[in-house]
């Protein structure tokens, strides 16, 4: 705390700082303690022509002064004085600080580097074999601000194993802890920022970017981190190119034409600038005067805040601007001390005593640390007073105190370890450390990396410099409030920067050249979907599945066989219905006139058995409908032509019985008829049936005919039927019917009726005439009939069948039967008149005078 006449008088000067008196304020930059904490930072600017015209390892002259590397100073010397003020905090030991100006330059940052490293209390750097118990004039640097220089003092403070924090370097690079073992930052590295600003690119669409970066370390790898990052996300990156950095006797000019014209060519609306903030400022320059198309520049932390950038003339005609900036806490303390700081620099009283008790060793060597601090008015710095970067060295010092606090053993009543801390050994409670500043609670992770949320930041211009607006943020998931954002076009519509067109719903893109972006639409075709709209091919639906044309799913196909509603089947139903009420009106009249002389023309018995297998096909044809299962598929053929054998054997004796009695002597055909008509006719129908019976066993054990589902035949259903194996084996199961049809045909097709009786042969002929049109007509139309509708086929044909019999044979009897009852006499039918001997012993005479 300052002394009340003290305060006093300060204040007064601050009053005077207008007046332009030269200040003390560079000997505040130094101050001695117990352990003391080196410091890096730009107080100014090295010449452009003084560093390129270098032949001699002389020491640059930075005339430019940095009001930021003022302030961040300050912060750390702030922090450094609030830790010697607490008691929970390294109790009874006081920290100093020596702090040196880098000028932006690594050749200026290496000799504070080099005191750094010297002894203590001396400026001699002594070589040794081990360095263990090496005790340097600094415990722990703090700093550089930028990668270019850390990577440049984070090798040489490694080697010498001396903890060293940066504030602002975020290069990638730098987490290599085999490289950089004692470097640790309080800002996150380049890959958070770039990882946001990705998916910043993706959440706004911009799949068609230009990647621009400066050319030093920092650029490159930055470029490099985002090709993959963009890569992954489908970002194409249509121009990649990289900004020269301002020297001497260089051809800028050239380069960034070329650079920019490149750009301003081709499509793309977005920039990715990942650059320093001079290669930046280079860039712009020529931007502007050459008045380039305007465009969305992604900025890098490096560039965004930057007072050389963003003071530049006409910066607000390049477009929008958004970028990433690193959230700390806020400082509420600094503005009034560094106000306070100002104010004791102008007084003389102060400034004489402070020289007398703060000089230091390397006077006669650097000179005065920061004569452009001693120039300065509070207007000068107060624009960077809210700087983003001051709480990270703020953060900085604490980190290393914590470490300090841990590696002495401090307790509340003091540090109980005596011996002095050397650079190794703090390092050690480094790793992985946790502290706390400005309130946060903060960690180092094992690369020497802190997890910090960034702001998303947009450039709004009110004025001569423009302000940084919150639009979002990013604490690795990114929220955007894209109402606060005032784009560069017309109608502040959103830009769009893409190849091609979005493609439209169920269309994938075929890539053209080399670019993912750039592609054609291409319509997916039925059976196959777009998954994603970054897919680049249609993906198949699985065989269960089906999918219209340019379709953004599939769905789940539905069984299809041939069902009990569906139109066809109810026509054969009701046609099944007709014949099987015909065949029980038949069965019926021939039961009740059995001992007639028609019916036992017909058979008798027998009759009413073809009857009956009949009405059995009819049954069958009701396993065709429904979903097929393997036992329906197995019963369908024996069910169906196992009763169609047994009503054919029956015709047949039918027929043999007419032919017998129309063609052969009259001995030979009352012998051959009583064997037609007594048990041996029942032999004969069961043979035919068990022939019958052997060839549909046969077909079902060598191939049984089986369920299948095909997923391919329907486009939009899976069709469930029964499958034969084997058509030959099926052909064969239809010949035993086949060759009984056949025979009962020949048997009847050359029979002369004789006048006055029935001609039983005539039904015989028609019957088998249907059986064989049917049937004929049966094999072409399952060949080429669809494969749903060949039950329905089967079905068919078996009935028709079924009334091909019925109308040519039975129902005519049934006609004579109900209608004509005076032709039911045994003349009519059986042939046992009077006449009959007679006409036979005549046509016998005829025959053999015929043949005499």
């Amino acid at each position: 705390m300052l002394h009340p006449a003290v305060l006093g008088l300060s204040l007064w000067a601050l009053l005077h700082l207008g007046t332009g008196a030269p200040l003390c304020l560079s000997q505040q930059l130094r101050m001695k303690g117990d352990y003391v904490l080196g410091g890096l930072f730009p107080l100014g600017e090295a010449e452009e022509a003084g560093l390129g015209s270098r032949t001699r390892p002389s020491s640059p002259v930075c005339t430019r002064f940095s009001s930021n590397g003022l302030l961040w100073a300050l912060a750390m010397k702030m922090a450094v004085e609030e830790i010697n003020n607490r008691s929970d905090l390294l109790p009874g030991l006081r920290l100093g600080h020596d702090l040196f100006d880098t000028c932006s330059e690594p050749v200026v940052a290496m000799k504070p580097s080099l005191m750094f490293l010297a002894k203590a209390d001396s400026r001699n750097i002594a070589a040794y074999c081990n360095y263990t118990q090496y005790q340097p004039r600094v415990l722990a640097v703090i700093g550089p601000h930028s990668s270019e220089l850390a990577v440049v003092t984070g090798k040489f403070f490694g080697f010498f194993l001396m903890p060293q924090v940066s504030y602002g370097a975020s290069m990638e690079l730098l987490s290599a802890r085999e490289t950089f073992p004692s470097f640790f930052r309080t800002v996150p590295s380049d890959r958070v920022q770039l990882t946001a600003a990705a998916e910043l690119l993706q959440e706004f669409g911009w799949n068609w970017v230009a990647a621009l970066g400066s050319d030093d370390e920092y650029g490159r790898q930055g470029l490099s981190i985002f090709s993959a990052l963009a890569a992954a996300r489908g970002i194409c990156i249509a121009h990649e190119g990289l900004v020269p950095l301002p020297r001497a006797n260089s051809l800028l000019l050239g380069k960034v034409q070329e650079v920019l014209h490149q750009v301003n060519q081709s499509s793309v609306q977005v920039v990715l600038l990942f650059a320093s903030a001079r290669a930046a400022h280079a860039l712009f320059s020529y931007s502007i005067s050459s008045k380039l198309s305007r465009k969305v520049w992604v900025a890098s932390e490096a560039w965004l805040t930057s007072d050389l950038v963003m003071g530049l003339p006409g910066m607000a005609q390049v477009g929008t601007v958004l970028g990433f900036l690193q959230r700390g806490a806020q400082l509420h303390k600094f503005s009034q001390y560094v106000k306070t700081r100002l104010a004791l620099a102008a007084d003389p009283v102060f400034c004489t005593a402070l020289g007398e008790r703060e000089q230091g060793l390397e006077e006669d060597v650097v000179g005065r640390r920061c004569p452009q601090c001693d120039c300065i008015t509070l207007q000068n710095v107060s624009a960077g007073l809210n700087h983003h970067q001051t709480f990270s060295v703020y953060a900085a010092v604490y980190s290393v105190a914590q470490a300090l606090h841990n590696t002495l053993q401090c307790n509340a009543s003091g540090c109980p370890m005596r011996d002095p801390v050397k650079p190794w050994q703090l390092l050690e409670n480094m790793y992985n450390l946790t502290f706390h500043a400005g309130g946060l609670t903060l960690r180092f992770n094992s690369n020497g990396n802190v997890d910090m949320e960034y702001d998303l930041k947009l450039w709004v211009w009110q004025g001569p410099v423009p302000e940084l607006h919150d639009v979002g943020r990013f604490n690795g998931s990114l929220w955007i409030d894209s109402l606060k954002i005032h784009w560069h076009t017309s109608n502040n519509q959103k830009p769009v920067s893409q190849c091609s067109r979005q493609c439209q719903e169920g269309q994938v893109r075929r890539v053209k050249g080399f670019h993912s972006c750039c592609y054609d639409c291409v319509d997916c075709k039925a059976g196959s979907y777009r998954k994603s709209p970054d897919d680049l091919a249609c993906t198949f639906c699985s065989q269960d599945e089906w999918s219209p044309e340019r379709s953004t799913r599939c769905f789940r196909r539905r069984l299809r066989f041939l069902a009990w509603g569906e139109p066809a089947v109810l026509l054969l139903l009701l046609l099944l219905g007709l014949a099987l009420g015909l065949v029980l009106a038949a069965l019926g009249l021939f039961i009740r006139h059995r001992d007639s002389p028609l019916v036992q023309a017909s058979g008798g018995p027998l009759a009413c058995f073809g009857l009956v297998c009949l009405g059995l096909v009819c049954i069958s044809v009701l396993l065709f409908p429904g979903q097929p299962s393997p036992a329906r598929c197995l019963a369908q053929q024996p069910s169906s032509h196992l009763p169609l054998t047994g009503c054919l054997s029956t015709l047949i004796l039918q027929a043999a019985e007419i032919f017998v009695e129309s063609e052969l002597p009259l001995s030979w055909a009352d012998r051959l008829s009583g064997c037609l008509r007594g048990p041996w006719a029942w032999l004969v129908v069961l043979l035919a049936v068990l022939v019958e019976a052997a060839l549909c066993a046969w077909y079902l054990m060598v191939f049984p005919p089986e369920v299948v589902t095909d997923w391919r035949m329907l486009p939009t259903e899976a069709l469930v039927h029964c499958r034969a194996r084997s058509w030959v084996s099926f052909g064969l199961v239809h010949a035993t019917n086949a060759t009984l049809a056949f025979l009962c045909f020949l048997g009847t097709f050359l029979v002369q009726s004789r006048p006055g009786r029935y001609n039983r042969a005539r039904g015989l002929t028609f019957a088998m005439l249907a059986y064989f049109i049917t049937w004929v007509s049966f094999v072409p139309l399952l060949a080429n009939v669809q494969v749903v509708l060949r039950p329905a086929v089967q079905m068919g044909a078996l009935l028709l069948c079924v009334l091909g019999i019925l109308a040519a044979f039975h129902l005519p009897r049934c006609y004579l039967l109900v209608r004509q009852p005076e032709l039911n006499t045994p003349e009519f039918f059986l042939g046992r008149g009077p006449g009959d001997a007679r006409d036979r012993n005549d046509g016998d005479t005829g025959n053999q005078g015929k043949h005499e």
